[in-house]
């Protein structure tokens, strides 16, 4: 038994033959003793778990992107605040799902704070009131520590994280993943297909090298029934902070995000630009939307969220 859905590729080495569960790449495996059993698989247990556990979550957000370097954790850390901000009772959380480069403790300016477990499970760090974030890198002794593991022992970790994790009561989990489309998105699929896992919003840049990525992305959601809520356009314009004069750094030579989603008939939640603060913000883990709220980023990071919430609603209405 792998941790994938039914419909995807079975990727446990020795399935198929007596050596089930033995191959070396089923070493950390949490199903590694099923598989070597000979036991006909069955659901995982941890699905009907993780459905319990998040029963108090609202809405959960996968946060996807076709190719590294768009700006997909950035722009979780800015939903995650944007979000938060449109009133004090509502309460967001973020899953750090990028089990091999955790950047969210950076990015929210709270490195260094230690998770705590309990007999109802690990507690978030608070980065407001409203605002919680779980992470592998509050787990580990050093930042400069790597993370070296197989497919399976990242699965374990995400499922701990899904099942074990004492939210409370939230309206938004925003789950950030790494890039593509590998063991970490088909495990956060499977374990939340039975939880009511509200859609997902998939992040571009203009150039056509990162929008093949997306299309990608684009067909795996459809492969596994994940609703799509829309897509963003990162680093869409740079606009000086001192003329205030736009300017395209990655020339949309196909029409960019905007031709895509009419492709392909997603919704286009927004175009964000560049902003060289934002980066500085995210560096020194200030909150960009309330040092700089007049930029033009975060007036458009305000259209996206409303957009967001209403995809949302659509979803659960």
């Amino acid at each position: 038994m792998s941790n994938v859905p039914e419909n995807a590729p079975h990727h446990c080495p020795g399935t198929q033959s007596e050596d089930a569960g033995k191959a070396s790449a089923c070493a950390g495996c949490p199903n590694q003793n099923i598989c070597a059993s000979g036991i006909p698989a069955g659901p995982d247990p941890a699905i009907e778990i993780i459905k319990n556990r998040l029963s108090n979550v609202k809405h959960k957000i996968l946060i996807l992107s076709g190719k590294g370097g768009v700006g997909k954790s950035t722009l979780t850390s800015l939903l995650g605040h944007g979000l938060s901000a449109k009133n004090a009772d509502i309460n967001v959380g973020i899953l750090d799902a990028d089990i091999c480069g955790p950047s969210q403790p950076r990015v929210l300016g709270v490195r260094g704070e230690q998770v705590h477990n309990s007999g109802s499970g690990w507690s978030p760090v608070y980065v407001k009131d409203n605002l919680s974030l779980m992470s592998i890198g509050f787990l580990l002794g050093s930042p400069d520590d790597a993370v070296i593991w197989r497919g399976p022992k990242k699965n374990g970790m995400i499922k701990q994280f899904l099942s074990e994790v004492d939210w409370g009561d939230l309206d938004y989990l925003l789950i950030d993943t790494p890039p593509g489309t590998s063991d970490e998105h088909l495990s956060s699929v499977q374990y939340l297909s039975e939880a009511g896992l509200t859609g997902a919003v998939i992040v571009t840049t203009p150039q056509e090298v990162a929008l093949l990525d997306v299309r990608k992305e684009i067909q795996f959601c459809k492969k596994v029934a994940v609703p799509i809520l829309g897509v963003i356009e990162n680093m869409s314009l740079f606009v000086c902070p001192n003329c205030h004069t736009r300017s395209e750094i990655f020339p949309a030579t196909t029409g960019g995000a905007s031709q895509m989603c009419n492709d392909l008939g997603v919704s286009l939640l927004g175009n964000l630009p560049l902003d060289p603060l934002l980066a500085r913000c995210c560096d020194s883990g200030a909150d960009f939307t309330t040092e700089l709220p007049q930029s033009p980023a975060v007036q458009q990071l305000h259209h996206i969220v409303d957009r967001i919430i209403t995809a949302c609603e659509k979803s659960s209405g």
